[in-house]
């Protein structure tokens, strides 16, 4: 009823009483909502956000249309069509957003304790701090730590994706704008080290700027959203649908292999072999997921094709932890994992919203915000002219409770080499061994113990299953309600 009320006091105070009778072009609404459609059986949640979509669509998604197409649309649409520019551009997407969210914070307190962001503590706490030290020092330190992280939004304008007429990814895109920033920080590790902060009084760094151009809106960009939508088909990775985090981490386990294959001769844009950890090889088996060892070995090799002993390694671990809400005996774990100097955060949110989780402070849960439209930029190095990089980065350090973000999320880990992937498996033994028979996920040296172990741990259910593992089969949990609804912005 809230989002109802909503949009209803938005198209009423922006509308006309004649736009009231008018309607949207079947043919703008995603398949999957039309009568008659298989996959029509969607959360009420998903049919106010096609809404949004339908009427965002009329504006900027199909710019291929013929004149006549364009004249007929608008003719039937104006009014709705103007309301929809208008909640775009003026903010209120942002407020529409923040109510499905919930009222995100901004405010930082010393009296919280200290922060991790993405395994490194800034120092605040003023338990800690004696003799009247200034904490400013260290709040300073997370401001600049923060801002400096890659932002990847909403963006309207790129070219059409495939053979569709959309040229935005507003409200349905935000998993693999999410996705996309946690990919962004390992190579951010990767190639300019974890103490990289982004400056404003030096030449830009190159590298930096390469990272951005791997996720620019194009086919040309290697980790454009064109392109996982293409490499993620076989995961039911669609333009205009909403995807899961266990689908998302496949669907760069693809990526990742089409891309190392196109530039056979070359480095890789992604440099580093991807691990995706689930329950066993399908995600299929209850329990705990497993880190296996002797499976993180097999893929640097090939990775490498046989070159190196090990390599770089992306570990993606997606778990389902409760079904309405994280289960209360994962949240302690949850905030450990930040701890972790390998530490890439969480894809993650409240259901109707995708967010990237970067960090913790006390019951607090510090987050980059996909759900802002902004314009399409081209981050070239060949041009003498300035590069603006702004829409990259965020300067306000919004909050949720960690406690209210959704069950179905998707950890990542970077490690540099195999020293630091030995640091990562004794971190994550400790980590399971304090979870009192409830682990977010285990460590194993090979397949056949972590299939016992599996075998016999039933006293969880993480278990990196998701729903859209199987495209075009509705799962429905105990309330009748789809589990990953967050997924559904």
């Amino acid at each position: 009823m809230v989002l109802k009320g909503l949009c209803e006091r938005i198209v009423a105070s922006k509308c006309s009483s004649k736009s009231s009778t008018e309607t949207v072009d079947c043919t703008q609404v995603p398949a999957y909502l039309k009568a008659g459609s298989s996959d029509s059986k969607f959360h009420k949640a998903s049919l106010w956000s096609s809404i949004f979509t339908s009427g965002f669509s009329v504006v900027e998604s199909y710019s291929e249309s013929s004149a006549s197409e364009k004249k007929a649309v608008h003719s039937r649409s104006s009014g709705w069509a103007a309301a929809v520019r208008k909640v775009v551009t003026s903010g209120s997407m942002r407020r529409f957003h923040e109510r499905v969210l919930g009222p995100s914070r901004t405010d930082i307190s010393s009296s919280d304790g200290d922060i991790w962001l993405l395994g490194v503590c800034h120092k605040i706490s003023q338990q800690e701090s004696t003799g009247g030290v200034d904490t400013s020092n260290g709040l300073a330190s997370f401001e600049q730590d923060f801002s400096s992280k890659i932002l990847v939004t909403y963006r309207k304008g790129f070219d059409a994706i495939g053979d569709s007429k959309y040229t935005s990814d507003v409200n349905w895109g935000c998993m693999l704008r999410s996705s996309q920033m946690l990919v962004a920080q390992a190579l951010l590790f990767h190639k300019l080290g974890r103490s990289w902060r982004k400056t404003v009084d030096k030449p830009m760094d190159k590298e930096y700027l390469k990272i951005l151009q791997l996720f620019g809106d194009s086919e040309a960009s290697a980790f454009s959203i064109h392109n996982l939508l293409q490499a993620g088909k076989g995961y039911g990775l669609a333009v205009g649908s909403w995807v899961g985090p266990y689908a998302m981490c496949r669907t760069w386990e693809v990526l990742a292999r089409n891309q190392r294959e196109k530039n056979d001769l070359g480095e890789p844009p992604l440099p580093m072999a991807i691990y995706v950890v689930s329950g066993d090889e399908d995600g299929e088996r209850g329990g705990a997921p497993v880190v296996c060892i002797e499976d993180a070995s097999e893929r640097c090799s090939e990775f490498s094709r046989g070159v190196a002993a090990w390599t770089p390694l992306l570990l993606l671990v997606p778990l389902v932890l409760g079904l309405d809400k994280v289960n209360p005996r994962y949240i302690p774990l949850l905030h450990s994992t930040f701890k972790f100097p390998q530490s890439l955060g969480i894809m993650g949110g409240k259901p109707g919203a995708s967010t990237y989780i970067i960090g913790v402070q006390s019951e607090k849960a510090f987050y980059l915000d996909p759900h802002d439209v902004q314009s399409v930029v081209n981050i070239s190095g060949d041009t003498q002219e300035p590069i603006s990089t702004s829409s990259y980065h965020c300067n306000v350090m919004r909050h949720i409770p960690l406690d209210s973000i959704d069950p179905s999320l998707a950890i990542g880990f970077y490690c540099r080499d195999k020293d630091d992937f030995d640091d990562f498996c004794s971190q994550a033994s400790k980590l399971a061994e304090e979870s009192n028979g409830a682990p977010l996920f285990t460590v194993a040296q090979s397949r056949s113990f972590s299939n016992e172990v599996s075998g016999n741990d039933v006293s969880g259910n993480n278990t990196g299953f998701e729903e859209d593992a199987f495209p075009g089969t509705d799962h429905i949990n105990d309330t009748g309600t789809n589990e990953d609804d967050w997924q559904l912005v």
